[in-house]
This record gives structure tokens, C-alpha cells and sequence, in this order.
């Protein structure tokens, strides 16, 4: 008798406790910030970088802005937010007044900055390019930069990607590369050009 009532009770109490335990499954759980895979996708913050993924890769989740200065050919915009100058793209392009030279002088003078901080070479189909992580000195206040030098359609342009902050976790010189990657694919659909190393 008793071993019939231990085993009439055994599944009622496996049902209790069934019923009592909250299914993981169904506790919302908020998303991580700087999980996930670095794609494209409108809006654009300084009409080159996808606004999503900025979020994604920075952590930062306060509204943004965008101010720009300069023209088409060369100028910058940052992305000012809870952290001043939280993003910054640079853009230069071969004209009449900033001659290929031009453009030789100033990818010289990144290539000596950047490789003398053990940067990273951006994948060939980006072009001459790097990406660094300053952790102090003049570019301390935007440690993560990428830099490249591609032709569009012929042209030689420059962009430079800036970032103050990268979500912990993530791998700040990969992610600025994909930002590159996004970048010059945009410009070239801005400019009406085919991006090409």
C-alpha cells in the first residue's frame, strides 16, 4: 500500500513542481549589448556607416546626430551623442585640387602612424589600408581608426573610420574593418562608382 502511494505521489509531485518552475524559454531576457555580426543596413550616421551596427560594435544606445563640414570631394561628420565625437569619418577624393600626390603625402603619413603602432593590413580587396587601436597619446580620445586608400571608377579616395568606444567583448580591429568594408560599398552607391582596391 504504501509503495502504490509513494508512486501516486511521486507524479503529482513531479507535476507541482513542473507547474511551479518558470519555463526559461519564456523569461524575456534583454539583448547583449555588442552581440552579434556586423552588417548593413539603413539609417546611416555620416551617410557611410549603418547606424545599427555603430550601436552594435560602440554600446552606445543614447540618440545621435550628425554634423558634417566640408563637400562631396573632401570633409568630415562626426557623431557627437553621450560621448562627444563618438564616431568621426574623413573622406578625401583625387580632384584637380587634391592631385593623386596629395593623396600619396597624406596615406604616407597614415601608414608611418599606423604601422608604427603595430596596426593591422586591411584585407587587399579594400585596398592600402590599416586598422589600429591607439590606447594613449594624441589619438587616445579615438583609440579604434581605420584608414583606406581605394580607387572608385579610376579615382583614388581615402575614408577614415574613428571610434571612441567598442562594446566589451567585441574585437574592435575586426569590427572596423567590416565598418570599412560597409563603408566603401556605401560610397561607391552614393557616388555612383564601383569601389575596388
Amino acid at each position: 500500500m504504501r509503495l502504490r502511494r509513494a508512486l501516486f505521489a511521486l507524479p503529482a509531485a513531479m507535476c507541482f513542481a513542473v507547474a511551479c518552475t518558470p519555463d526559461k524559454a519564456t523569461i524575456p531576457t534583454p539583448p547583449s549589448v555588442g552581440v552579434g555580426a556586423v552588417t548593413d543596413s539603413a539609417p546611416y550616421l555620416c551617410k557611410l556607416v549603418p547606424e545599427q551596427a555603430f550601436r552594435l560594435i560602440s554600446g552606445l544606445t543614447k540618440s545621435l546626430s550628425n554634423e558634417t563640414s566640408g563637400d562631396d570631394e573632401a570633409g568630415s561628420c562626426w557623431a557627437p551623442g553621450a560621448i562627444p565625437h563618438s564616431l568621426r569619418v574623413v573622406w578625401v577624393q583625387e580632384t584637380a585640387d587634391s592631385p593623386r600626390e596629395y593623396l600619396d603625402y597624406l596615406m604616407n603619413d597614415r601608414r608611418k602612424v599606423f604601422t608604427r603602432h603595430g596596426a593591422t593590413r586591411l584585407p587587399v580587396v579594400l585596398g592600402e589600408g590599416y586598422a589600429v587601436y591607439f590606447p594613449e597619446g594624441p589619438f587616445s580620445d579615438q583609440p579604434y581608426q581605420v584608414t583606406a586608400r581605394f580607387s572608385c571608377d579610376g579615382k583614388d579616395r581615402i575614408i577614415d573610420l574613428k571610434m571612441t568606444q567598442v562594446a566589451k567583448g567585441r574585437d574592435g580591429i575586426k569590427d572596423m574593418i567590416e565598418l570599412m568594408r560597409i563603408a566603401q560599398k556605401r560610397y561607391g552607391q552614393l557616388y555612383k562608382c564601383a569601389p575596388g582596391g
